[in-house]
């Protein structure tokens, strides 16, 4: 799937209804939100400037996302709530007080943020230098703080990034689109620049606990 955000390369999209913004009907719930998704992804080619809009477009209600809301003492969640008909994940991510990501990318594919509740600080770093093995901190090029109804984009050709709540006093939940959807991801450390590679997992999968297993224990990002 070819996703672009060019202007002027607007009109050669197959889905024309899913051009232009103005366009657009905001969808009154999660619901409709991920039925206008679930239509635009259909294509082989689609606006990411449309996307973002139609997220945005969306006011969050906590009626409509809490029963996949779960979270973790420990670390934050991933919580499956569709599988766009493979063309896409979206989940939603929460986080308690503090709790925040690795440093990673998104192998290859798109994302799309949108904060449901609370607020969500994301750390942007340039890739480490392939010409080099010699240990290097990652060249920090960016921090944003997005607050409730805010939503951000980012795919490898941007950079790597981490997610955090920073807040000591308040939850966060983020709705996060991946397209195409992927197993794994590389995580890297500040400090060095060192990579490793990281399965994705979810705590949950429509509203419903994961069974426990040896993948319990494996790192997530998102």
């Amino acid at each position: 799937m070819d996703l672009q955000s060019l202007p002027d390369t607007r009109t050669n999209y197959d889905g024309q209804e899913y051009v232009d913004e103005k366009l657009m009907v905001p969808p009154k719930n999660l619901d409709e939100l991920i039925a206008e998704l679930r239509k635009i992804f259909e294509y082989d080619r689609v606006n990411v400037e449309y996307v973002k809009a139609l997220l945005s477009a969306y006011r969050s209600n906590p009626k409509d996302w809490k029963k996949y809301a779960k979270f973790d003492p420990h670390r934050y969640t991933r919580n499956l709530v569709d599988e766009g008909n493979g063309k896409f994940n979206l989940m939603l991510l929460c986080w308690n007080e503090g709790q925040g990501s690795s440093i990673h990318d998104h192998a290859d594919a798109h994302c799309f943020v949108k904060v449901l509740a609370g607020s969500l600080t994301e750390t942007m770093f340039a890739w480490p230098s392939t010409e080099s093995e010699e240990e290097a901190v990652l060249r920090e090029t960016q921090v944003n703080t997005y607050p409730k109804d805010g939503v951000t984009y980012i795919c490898d050709a941007m950079g790597i990034h981490r997610m955090e709540n920073e807040s000591h006093t308040d939850c966060c939940v983020s709705l996060h689109l991946y397209s195409p959807p992927f197993q794994s991801c590389t995580i890297f450390d500040q400090n060095t620049g060192h990579k490793n590679t990281a399965k994705m997992t979810f705590w949950s999968k429509y509203g419903k606990r994961t069974p426990f297993g040896d993948k319990e224990n494996a790192p997530e990002n998102n």
